[in-house]
């Protein structure tokens, strides 16, 4: 059976398929991975894959192109599967991705909908109320025939070891950039947090993109390590296993780390649900007023002034979230 596994979203979301992709590797012979731009290098990373196929979808991500019927076509000759499953968050809908899995003559697709499939899907499933995004594409893949193998959480392929990066000695990661506005913590109150963990003894690395190399070094100043644009994904994927705690808010790091197995202090903005996007199978503590004026809003920039829901986290509530998950492991 060749199988295909669809996530078109970011690096965080395709890392939360991770587990239902395992199901279907466990029992298909070629399991391929379409995903977008933004969630390649975490396909990359994902047991179970043998093909990763990069496709920016007109339907989702931050910036979506234009439809190209060129494009699409280029695509539908592409796929070669049997089977299908069309993974998207509880807001989105997957009958655009089963239109081009049965253009490219997919027999079987199965999908979470709300939305009347026509002939789009073989199987028209419903995920739990609030179940979590990793829950609910295991319980997606075993309503279509692909049992849970192991213990279903997240993980990924085996990192090169990070001790050029990280030096000697344990650490702990704080991770301050987000993928939009509305889920970053600002750089001041990280800033403090690293002040604070080093005067309490830990020693602190910053990791970001090569774009926000001025947040890193701000934030790491005169107390922390900036690691600030020198992590690919299997970096930072290593950087962060060995991290005994990552700070980091509601963004892809969190995922990341765990994957890898590292508790998270999570500064989570409530623009999404925590119960669906919490960090998944480690230990972690989860800071920000979830009952705040944005909450569920799904708002990319704060829409309400001075980013209460994250800002009233302190430096001090962040330094006893990570004593406390290092007292648990």
């Amino acid at each position: 059976m060749k199988a295909l596994v669809s996530r078109l979203d970011s690096f965080g979301d395709v890392l939360l398929a991770g587990p239902a992709v395992r199901a279907v590797a466990a029992r298909a012979d070629h399991v391929t991975l379409l995903c977008g731009p933004r969630g390649a290098p975490a396909a990359r990373l994902l047991p179970g894959v043998d093909e990763v196929l990069v496709w920016d979808a007109p339907w989702g991500g931050f910036e979506p192109p234009d439809v190209s019927r060129d494009d699409i076509d280029a695509l539908v000759e592409r796929i070669d599967a049997d089977t299908a499953l069309v993974l998207t968050s509880f807001h989105q809908s997957p009958l655009p991705t089963a239109l081009v899995l049965r253009l490219a003559g997919v027999r079987y697709i199965a999908a979470d909908s709300v939305d009347y499939p026509g002939s789009l899907l073989d199987l028209r499933h419903r995920r739990a109320p609030d179940a979590h995004e990793a829950e609910a594409a295991l319980d997606l893949a075993e309503a279509a025939g692909f049992p849970r193998p192991d213990d279903g959480r997240l993980l990924v392929r085996p990192t090169p070891p990070a001790d050029a990066l990280t030096g000697p000695g344990p650490y702990v990661v704080l991770h301050p950039g987000a993928s939009v506005p509305a889920r970053a913590w600002s750089p001041e109150r990280c800033a403090e947090a690293v002040r604070e963990l080093a005067a309490a003894g830990h020693r602190v690395l910053v990791t970001g993109g090569p774009d926000e190399r001025g947040l890193t070094a701000h934030v790491a100043g005169a107390h922390g390590t900036d690691l600030g644009g020198r992590t690919e994904a299997p970096e930072l994927a290593a950087v962060l296993a060995g991290a005994s705690v990552v700070v980091t808010g509601n963004t892809a790091p969190a995922h990341l780390a765990a994957a890898v197995g590292t508790p998270v202090v999570s500064l989570f903005a409530p623009v999404v649900p925590a119960e669906r996007w919490r960090p998944y199978g480690v230990p972690y503590v989860l800071l920000g007023d979830q009952d705040a004026p944005c909450a569920d809003s799904r708002a990319r920039d704060c829409p309400v002034p001075g980013h209460p829901c994250l800002n009233t986290v302190t430096a001090t509530d962040v330094a006893a979230a990570v004593e406390k998950l290092m007292g648990e492991t």
